[in-house]
């Protein structure tokens, strides 16, 4: 059986607090909420597989991605990852901007901290931009890539 890929619907992040995390994504990146609600934790039980799952999420949308941010309610012994980039599974979200130096000073204000200072890119694609990794509270780690338009 084969099956062909016809877009891409979102990528997720898991957060702590969707209270804490959404005003950096709303009023720093400038994404547009699109919905917050809790779900049916039956239906979250059996889509996920974790027992007693119970979350709210949030959608937003901007600069043509959407991002949905999970924060689970339940179950009570959830825990939290602390993966390193090097770390198989870890993930980010990659963001064009025009001044990267600016996006790390704006992104300060919410919790959200540069890794080191902004790096010259040598090779591949970005070859010429500067580039930096922020994180934060969760880990959830943004790069901001330089694109002079």
């Amino acid at each position: 059986m084969s099956f062909r890929v016809v877009g891409t619907n979102h990528t997720s992040f898991t957060v702590s607090s969707l209270d804490r995390t959404l005003p950096f994504f709303l009023e720093c990146l400038k994404f547009k909420l699109v919905s917050r609600a809790a779900r049916d934790p039956k239906i979250v039980e059996r889509v996920t597989g974790v027992p007693g799952a119970d979350m709210e999420i949030a959608f937003v949308s901007g600069h043509g991605h959407t991002v949905e941010l999970i924060e689970y309610k339940a179950p009570a012994n959830k825990g939290k990852v602390q993966a390193r980039p090097c770390d198989t599974g870890f993930a980010h979200l990659a963001l064009n901007v025009d001044d990267v130096d600016g996006a790390v000073s704006a992104s300060a204000a919410y919790g959200v901290t540069a890794v080191s200072a902004p790096v010259a890119i040598n090779a591949g694609p970005n070859r010429g931009r500067k580039v930096v990794y922020c994180r934060d509270g969760d880990g959830v780690t943004f790069e901001f890539i330089e694109v002079k338009t």
